[in-house]
């Protein structure tokens, strides 16, 4: 299960990047993305970040999980208040795209954090 977590990462972000990486202006305007070239930098971070979780997946490790957590953590916090914020004013598509993006990041965040065990002596994590 924890594999499917950065699994599931993945295959949300790197889309994502190269969408938004190569995003034509026509599709940006549609959006509300004014600058072009913030839209191509966060394409090029999170396809750099999807490509990291799919290595990742093949030998994770407690370290790759709290990266794995705390990134779809954070963009998950990110995310929701400006979409709740800006929930009338978005259009539906957008909308409905960032409420799946946020509820999968997040469903992938539990995921990982479920299937991670927390210690190596019977669940006794930092006791010594």
């Amino acid at each position: 299960m924890l594999r499917a977590a950065f699994w599931m990462t993945a295959l949300l972000l790197v889309p994502l990047g190269l969408l938004l990486y190569f995003l034509s202006g026509d599709l940006a305007s549609i959006a509300g993305i004014s600058p072009l070239w913030l839209a191509r930098v966060s394409g090029g971070l999170l396809l750099a970040w999807g490509l990291f979780q799919l290595a990742a997946s093949a030998r994770p490790d407690a370290a790759k999980v709290g990266g794995l957590v705390a990134g779809n953590l954070l963009t998950v916090a990110a995310l929701l208040p400006a979409l709740l914020r800006l929930q009338t004013t978005l259009p539906p598509s957008l909308r409905l795209l960032l409420w799946l993006v946020v509820g999968w990041l997040g469903l992938a965040a539990l995921l990982a954090l479920l299937s991670t065990p927390l210690g190596r002596r019977g669940g006794e994590a930092g006791v010594r």
